[in-house]
Parts: C-alpha cells; structure tokens; sequence
C-alpha cells in the first residue's frame, strides 16, 4: 500500500517539540522529512533526559524516520545547500521567532517569489502578528496565558500545568492540519501559501465548554480536578481499593447506570432527573454513588459496568496503559532503533488508522546529527538533474 504523502517531501527547520511533532505525525503518513539541525549541538532535545548512552529517547521518539542535515544558515556554503533544498521540497518549516526567517534571507515573501508552490509552515508562541509576537514563549507559558492552566486542577488549590505538554502538541497538531489543507488547496492552484500557527491560539482553540460557560455567564470556570463541568455524573468515584472513572454523559445513561447500580428511583428523582439537576447538585451525587462503590472492588464495579454498557475505565499509570490489551491491540506502542543493536525505544504509534495505510507497528530510527548529509546530497543532485531543461 501506498502512504498517501509518500510524494510530499518536508524540510523542517523547526526543534524541540512543536514543529518537530507535526513533522513526526507526517512523516507516519509517509512523507519525507529532512531535518535542519544547528552544527555541533543539533535540536535541544537530543540534550533531555532520559538517555541512554548518551542518546536521548526523548529526541528519538519524537523524530523518528526523519533525516538530518546539519546547516549554519549564516555560512555562505550552507546556505547554498539550503537554497537548493527549498527549490526540491514541498514544505519548508519554522519555529523561529518572527522576523527571524527574514532576517536570514528565508522569510515567507522572500520564498514565495522564488518558489510559488512552496508551502510555509511557522510555528511560535504567539503568532506572526499582534502586539506580543516578539515574546518568547514555552509549553507552561501559553498554558497559563492561554487560560488551561486555570481550570486544571483541584478546586481550591493552586493552578497546575496538564501533564502532557499539550501547549506544544496542539500546536503541532494544528499546524499539520493546515499543512496538508495547503497541500490540498495546491492541487487546484498550483501555489503554496503561509500557515501561522501560534502556540497561545492553539490553548485557546481547545477551550470549548469554558468559553461557553465564560460567554454565557460573564464567570470564568475554575478548576475542578477529575470532574467534567456540564455533565454528570461524569468523575472519579471512590470504590473499595480505590479510584475509578464513571461517565454517564446523558438521562438515558443515567438512568441505565442507575438500573445497574439497583438505585433505579434515582433517575426519578428531580434533583438527578436530568443533566442540568446532576450538575446542580453534583456533590450530593457524588456521595450518594460512593455509598455504593464503596461496597465493592474496583474490579468488581469495572467488570458490572462494562458488561452493562456503562463507559467506565481505571485510572491507570503510563506503564500500564502501554500494556493495556487495547492499546497493544491497536499498535500504539512500537519499537524503534535504539544505538548499537540494544533493546529498542519504545514510542507511541500513529493513532491515524487508515484503511489505504499499513499501520505502523514499528518505526525506523531517529537521526543521528548530520547522519544523512551524503544521503541528502545525492538526493538532491538525482533531483535537479532530473528537473534540468533538456538542451
């Protein structure tokens, strides 16, 4: 089978986690990616932790099945190489800050001269314009600016950051949507055109029942932990061992939920009648539904809940979701080269599932810095020759 961007080839300047992660999710779907690294350090994250003799997993996991090329993009023989590039390539990527790219010679108006049908992707904190663009900006910052800091968390307790860095990965996530609606639009004009993908708008974009609730109310939610806002019961319960999720997210399932717990007289009541009374009255069901989990195991309440049809799940560690029957199932734990022929890294797999697409149960290795300059080269020498007049 063929993967449907395994014509699409991508020369990424970008680094740490952003652009590097939309560059991964395409490269999955089969394009070519050709990574820009600085000389001699190459992308900050082949410095994070863990590694493992002296190679850091981070890093691979991350860039997997890209090539590497290392370029000083003020040396005049470099810049050669990267001229050349960019006259081969479908997408160039960024991740500096604004005006950067200009400054080099490189930016957006500049290229889109030389090479119509060339797409442009830059990632940053907080966009191409407006009057914060030049602030420099991390996963943590445009969280907390963003406003998901705010409501994640415990009530009453301090804000925290998600664990995951969800400022970074939206990011990415959303500028390889509008990388491959460019490439789509292409198709029917023949030209590329710029995509500006700010890490802040990215927080915001995900803010769905908070800015309903700001909106509508003039109150801005607050934190609050385990539980979803406008539905219930939908949160963490206590059971006899411990924690588990409930998640009845309508009346019919409530009242279905209420059948198998035997409380059937629950969903008659007008305080738990409908979602808007759950949500009014949330604590009181919370304590009226553990004085039933309690009764029993964990185990014992996910084994009912299940076969009754009731969404429900245990609050697992990362180690025991990697080996969760499901998520084993459905390859999203695969093997990677690690250095020297030693156990492989493990990364998670491609959760795009395509029916025209073999599904990724392994991934070829992360680049070793400048690893593929020789490769590259050649390459791009079979291309011009190929793209020369003929005489």
């Amino acid at each position: 089978m063929s993967a449907p961007l395994e014509d699409i080839t991508i020369l990424d300047l970008t680094h740490v986690l952003a652009g590097p992660y939309c560059s991964m999710i395409l490269s999955d779907l089969g394009a070519k990616v050709i990574k820009v690294e600085k000389p001699g350090t190459g992308d900050d994250t082949r410095h994070f932790p863990p590694f493992r003799d002296n190679y850091s997993a981070y890093f691979a996991t991350i860039n997997r099945n890209k090539q590497s090329i290392a370029l000083d993009l003020k040396d005049e023989a470099d810049r050669a190489v990267l001229d050349r590039l960019l006259g081969q390539v479908d997408v160039v990527m960024e991740n500096y800050r604004p005006g950067v790219m200009e400054r080099l010679g490189y930016g957006w108006d500049s290229l889109s001269a030389k090479h119509p049908q060339l797409i442009y992707g830059a990632v940053s904190g907080f966009g191409h314009t407006g009057p914060d663009a030049q602030r420099p900006a991390y996963d943590m910052v445009v969280q907390a600016r963003g406003g998901v800091m705010s409501i994640t968390g415990e009530k009453n307790r301090e804000p925290v950051r998600v664990g995951a860095s969800v400022g970074d990965i939206v990011a990415g996530m959303f500028l390889g949507h509008g990388l491959l609606a460019a490439l789509y639009q292409r198709q029917k004009t023949g030209k590329g055109q710029k995509i500006d993908v700010a890490m802040l708008d990215s927080q915001l974009a995900i803010l769905e029942h908070a800015i309903a609730i700001t909106s509508e109310t003039g109150v801005s939610p607050g934190p609050s932990g385990a539980r979803h806002p406008s539905i219930a019961p939908f949160e963490t319960y206590h059971t006899q061992d411990g924690l588990m999720v409930i998640a009845c997210g309508n009346d019919a399932m409530f009242k279905k939920f209420c059948g198998v717990i035997g409380k059937p007289k629950w969903a008659k009541r007008a305080a738990f009648a409908t979602n808007l009374a759950r949500c009014e009255n949330v604590m009181l069901l919370r304590r009226k539904i553990e004085t039933v989990t309690l009764a029993h195991p964990r185990a014992y309440w996910i084994e009912l809940f299940t076969a009754s049809g009731i969404p429900c799940a245990p609050i697992q560690t990362v180690a025991e979701a990697m080996q969760d029957p499901q998520i084993v199932a459905r390859n999203m734990v695969i093997g990677m080269p690690a250095p020297a022929g030693q156990q492989p890294f493990k990364a998670a797999g491609n959760p795009i599932k395509m029916s025209g697409l073999a599904d990724l149960t392994s991934a070829g290795p992360a680049p070793l810095l400048d690893g593929n300059r020789a490769e590259i080269l050649e390459w791009l020498d079979q291309k011009e020759t190929c793209k020369a007049p003929a005489d």
